[in-house]
């Protein structure tokens, strides 16, 4: 069983700034995704175990940044120049198996999630 944890929600005005982590332990790829009230769950970034190569949704690209450190179990995003239309709530997953990275069904194993408000 693969327990992941999220912290760094919050609110923030337009433009600004957070950083969201999530604690998990495993050579796993893991991603984010994000889903807004009403909305289907949706795909936000994704980085392989060893962390040289990223993916990212055409919404959040070049101001969301995904990164990991595997020495202390963590994955983390980056998300600035943030805009109202990213509040939802976020959410980490894990996976061994992964082909796309953007499908939410390459991933069994899913953190809480953390909400994010955009105030504008």
């Amino acid at each position: 069983q693969v327990l992941l944890v999220e912290s760094g929600g919050g609110l923030a005005q337009a433009g600004g700034s957070l950083r969201l982590s999530c604690a998990a332990s495993g050579r796993y790829a893991m991603g984010w995704f994000r889903q807004a009230p009403g909305k289907e769950r949706e795909f936000v970034a994704a980085i392989i175990w060893g962390g040289t190569s990223t993916y990212y949704a055409d919404s959040v690209k070049g101001r969301f940044t995904i990164s990991r450190d595997n020495t202390k179990n963590e994955a983390y995003l980056q998300m600035n120049s943030l805009k109202p239309e990213d509040t939802a709530i976020y959410y980490c997953a894990a996976t061994l198996t992964p082909r796309t990275y953007r499908d939410r069904y390459e991933y069994g194993y899913w953190g809480q999630g953390t909400q994010v408000t955009v105030s504008s």
